[in-house]
């Protein structure tokens, strides 16, 4: 892929610690500079665990029968993930953002029905070997993504920082996966390019060996790697890259956020190229 010509790339940044965002909004500036347009989606995790250690308010992870781990969100964890994400990172990622002359514009799925799902009313957990119906998760399944509203704003020189949160049809606030977030983004708005920062280089064939990184991967690969290659919240990251990869965008680069200059990395061929 030649990036001599303006592209639209989608940048998600991972919510495990050690990221840098200071790096990443400069990263992103020269980006823009260069003549490509960003829309940027975050997601919040550690800064939801802190916060919730903060306030008494013990953090769970479901695990799927699949394996798929993901955030117990009953009403009492939403309000701490909605200060987390939506109060704390987006703002603190919009100011460095206008720190670096980029007029961002912060919004979570909420606003203006960015993003719609339909709550999962059941969801199985494997806790102790044994399955457990939950019935009062409020998270909730993409359906549809508002791509006149990210038109209008990318189209007027906006870098939009969306959090990942989602409204129900009946006007629920529901917690959504921030990875699958900016795979529907992606194909939403037709990017070329999605970039998924995270805490490690890439996919690794030998978690945590980060000597072992897979470069490259075909979309007839990826269920293979989702079984029996990727373990945790990077299982999430692949079926993402599964879902971009059929909406028609070309590459999909899962990559180390904890360097400088990430995205620029990136697009000369640092972390696992998808596509």
């Amino acid at each position: 892929m030649s990036f001599n010509e303006r592209k639209s790339i989608v940048v998600k940044l991972g919510g495990t610690e050690g990221l840098d965002y200071t790096a990443i909004c400069t990263d992103i500036a020269k980006i823009i500079e260069a003549g490509h347009s960003i829309v940027v989606v975050h997601g919040g995790s550690a800064e939801t665990n802190q916060l919730g250690e903060m306030l008494n308010i013990p953090q769970r992870t479901i695990v799927s029968p699949s394996g798929h781990t993901s955030r117990y969100t009953n009403l009492e964890t939403l309000e701490v993930f909605i200060m987390a994400v939506n109060g704390k990172i987006n703002t603190k990622l919009v100011q460095g953002l206008q720190k670096q002359g980029l007029n961002a514009f912060g919004l979570s799925g909420i606003d203006g029905r960015l993003i719609h799902a339909e709550r999962k009313k059941t969801i199985i957990s494997i806790e102790n070997g044994k399955k457990r119906v939950i019935r009062d998760d409020m998270s909730g399944k993409i359906t549809h993504v508002e791509q006149n509203l990210l038109s209008i704003l990318v189209e007027n020189n906006y870098i939009p920082v969306i959090a990942p949160l989602a409204i129900s049809p009946d006007g629920e606030i529901l917690n959504v996966d921030a990875d699958r977030v900016a795979a529907h983004i992606t194909n939403s708005i037709q990017a070329d390019l999605l970039i998924l920062l995270t805490a490690v280089p890439g996919i690794l064939k030998n978690f945590p060996d980060e000597n072992s990184l897979i470069k490259t991967l075909k979309i007839n690969q990826l269920d293979d790697v989702i079984s029996k290659v990727v373990q945790g919240r990077m299982k999430k990251k692949v079926l993402a890259a599964k879902e971009a990869l059929l909406g028609g965008v070309e590459k999909i680069i899962i990559t180390d956020g904890r360097v400088n200059s990430p995205i620029t990395k990136a697009l000369k061929g640092n972390g696992t190229w998808i596509g």
